[in-house]
């Protein structure tokens, strides 16, 4: 039950932007000027982000081996067999999170 309250507050966080950022009247008149201003300050923050999200996705991998390898030696034991699959789904939760990021400024600045 927990963890489909956490899956529904999770999509409500990734839906509810999107659907303000779709009724929200926006002002769209940005100069060329500013833009170009806004632009040159997001570059620094873009690399920051993108080695971030690179170094944060290859440590997922590594918790999704240990997930999946704690998964498989758990045998017949139901506690370990559960702990492995909330690291899995918290890793893909995360990793979900991390590379949709991008997409959700995206469509909130546009």
């Amino acid at each position: 039950m927990r963890k489909i309250l956490f899956l529904a507050v999770v999509l409500a966080l990734f839906i509810m932007p999107i659907v303000l950022a779709e009724t929200a009247p926006i002002d769209t008149t940005i100069s060329a000027e500013d833009k170009a201003k806004f632009d040159e300050i997001l570059k620094p923050v873009q690399k920051i982000y993108n080695f971030v999200k690179y170094i944060a996705s290859a440590i997922a991998l590594l918790f999704l081996l240990y997930g999946g390898i704690s998964f498989m030696t758990a045998g017949s034991d139901p506690r370990q067999k559960d702990n492995a699959k909330n690291i899995i789904l918290y890793v893909v939760i995360g990793l979900l999170i991390i590379w949709a990021a991008p997409l959700i400024v995206g469509l909130l600045v546009s």
